[in-house]
């Protein structure tokens, strides 16, 4: 053997264990990098934005392109057939919602809300189609609400359907979660074409002090692609492009702030208006149709009045709008007008999608808002080009009433284009933001994500729940209860039952306030509460943690199966043994 080749072979023998020793630190560095398992979602999230991106497409020929575009101009030529026609629309979207739905009162941005609070982002796919009827004819016939509703609505349904058909590629019980926002971000993005509105939007939508965090990636990615599916089929001009001011001085973003505060007051009025006059409408004892008839004729005379007033502005306060948008940035109108039209498409709104509209209500929050900004601007900065203060005043009136800051701006710079509005609008949406409050349109908005596990624990619901239920029967009187159940187990907090079936909640706080001598005569059913918390055996203890943290008191969650039969209870105890080193995760035993 030559001098070389005894070199080599010796060299060979001090690679290999240092070549193995290089390849185990990649190894690690890349694991540690893809521990959270994102890759899959390069695969999940454009699936869901292809999917939601011609959806919406959908959504917008139909409603935008066909119906708004054909009766706006029908309705400045016959005012009269303004209010015939609007509750028209309204009963057929009231006869879809009653007898095609399960819940007329659930639809659209609320339903998506509470589905990732509260049904771990399980949609019922059954009444989609018809949903998304009930949402064209309510804005198609004037009814003032905008698209995103829909497309909020059926971007979040796409992707929590998804999550059943790819469940094979590794995806957990979690990431259903993860996917309704993902496809309501992609939903949002591609109506307003506007990619980033729609990613911040989503993560924002869920609470009035948090983000959704966890739906960063997926959601991005699947915002960039259904807004490219969009713009490839009906272009990429900016929504509400037009050219306004490019320069703003010292002075404006003093101004920017005080218009803040008065965005922030008058959203805040608008919030606690709506969601008085929404809890009355649901609770309401009329049958649901009759309750949209009501409102399309509502919103109907506010769209008449205004004509009636005003013959010769652009301006209409019913259907989607966005013509209104540009018009009010972009053209002078007096101060009265744009006072009137502002008032009369907050009633609008409220009579729309308080009765039950299916839609939401961001393009109406913009228009009020730009409505207060260019009137400020005319009326009290008195200066000529107000454009900066109507757009100050649209994305401050958002970020106020829907609790959504950074997504007002973006929104505001993507869809008009004006990336030179920006500082002003963030300053005047901070401040609107906080005088605002806790005030918000939505009732199903949570203040911020209380409790957060890492990850899904591979822990199930059904290793920790408890199986022997301790309840009370609803027609039980409170007396019987006390002496036979209350005072044997000592419990705080007990499920009621109507036969097998759980109905709400009983505590012994409850029962404190009801006086001793009305015990014999009142039924537990008279005093107990029907919000009752369930969750699934098959669910993560993450989801448990969730669900339990946001409850103020009396944390119960009642455990069903697949046909909501209740088959075991878990309590904060439960949950603290199971997340000890040594927690036995058995069935437990009677509840704490």
């Amino acid at each position: 053997m030559s001098t070389i080749d005894s070199y080599s072979d010796a060299a060979v023998r001090l690679s290999v264990p240092r070549y193995r020793k290089y390849l185990a630190l990649v190894h690690e560095d890349l694991s540690a990098i893809y521990s959270r398992d994102l890759h899959k979602w390069l695969l999940v999230a454009p699936l869901i934005g292809v999917v939601t991106g011609l959806l919406i497409t959908g959504v917008v020929l139909v409603i935008l392109h066909f119906l708004w575009a054909y009766l706006l101009p029908f309705y400045y030529a016959h005012h009269l057939l303004i209010v015939p026609l609007t509750a028209l629309g309204f009963l057929l979207t009231g006869l879809i919602m009653q007898f095609l739905t399960p819940n007329p009162n659930q639809h659209s941005t609320e339903e998506i809300i509470a589905s990732y609070h509260e049904h771990q982002g399980d949609i019922n796919f059954r009444p989609f189609w018809f949903k998304l009827v009930a949402a064209a004819t309510t804005v198609g016939f004037g009814g003032s609400a905008a698209l995103e509703g829909p497309s909020i609505y059926g971007g979040g349904a796409v992707g929590s359907w998804l999550w059943t058909k790819l469940r094979g590629v590794g995806l957990t019980e979690a990431d259903r979660r993860v996917m309704l926002i993902s496809g309501a971000a992609a939903g949002m993005a591609a109506v307003f074409r506007a990619p980033l509105t729609g990613l911040i939007f989503a993560l924002e939508m869920p609470y009035r002090d948090d983000l959704a965090h966890e739906a960063l990636l997926p959601s991005l990615i699947a915002s960039v692609v259904s807004y490219a599916m969009l713009v490839a089929l009906l272009g990429s001009e900016p929504l509400f492009g037009f050219i306004g001011s490019t320069r703003f001085s010292e002075r404006d973003l003093l101004w920017s702030a005080l218009l803040g505060v008065v965005c922030g007051l008058a959203a805040m009025v608008f919030a606690m208006a709506f969601r008085r006059f929404r809890s009355f409408a649901i609770q309401l004892a009329v049958p649901h149709t009759v309750k949209m008839v009501a409102g399309g004729i509502a919103t109907g005379l506010c769209g008449l009045l205004f004509v009636t007033l005003y013959p010769g502005a652009a301006l209409m306060p019913l259907g989607p709008n966005y013509e209104a948008v540009k018009d009010i940035l972009s053209q002078h109108h007096a101060s009265h007008c744009l006072l009137a039209f502002g008032i009369l498409k907050a009633a609008a709104t409220l009579f729309s999608l308080g009765v039950g509209g299916v839609s939401a209500m961001f393009v109406p929050l913009l228009l009020m808002g730009g409505s207060i900004g260019k009137i400020f601007g005319q009326s009290v900065v008195h200066i000529s080009g107000v454009d900066l203060y109507a757009a100050v005043g649209m994305a401050s009136f958002i970020a106020a009433a829907y609790k959504t800051p950074l997504a007002a701006v973006i929104f505001v710079a993507e869809t008009t284009g004006g990336l030179s509005l920006l500082i002003p609008t963030l300053i005047g949406s901070a401040v609107a933001y906080g005088v605002s409050g806790e005030a918000s349109v939505s009732a199903d908005q949570r203040l911020h994500e209380v409790a957060k596990l890492s990850g899904p624990t591979g822990i199930k619901v059904r290793q920790i729940m408890q199986t022997h239920i301790v309840g009370v029967q609803a027609d039980a009187t409170v007396r019987d209860f006390f002496d036979n159940v209350a005072n044997n187990y000592r419990h705080q907090v007990y499920p009621v039952f109507k036969d097998r079936d759980a109905v709400g909640l009983i505590s012994l706080w409850e029962i404190s306030q009801l006086p001793a001598d009305r015990w014999t005569h009142t039924r537990v059913q008279d005093v107990a509460r029907t919000e009752m918390a369930e969750i699934a055996p098959d669910a993560d203890l993450g989801e448990a943690v969730r669900l339990l943290t946001r409850q103020q008191r009396d944390r119960m969650l009642v455990v069903v199966d697949a046909n909501r039969t209740p088959i075991g209870i878990i309590t904060d105890s439960d949950v603290l043994q199971a997340l000890e080193p040594r927690a036995n995760h058995g069935n437990g035993g009677p509840a704490k």
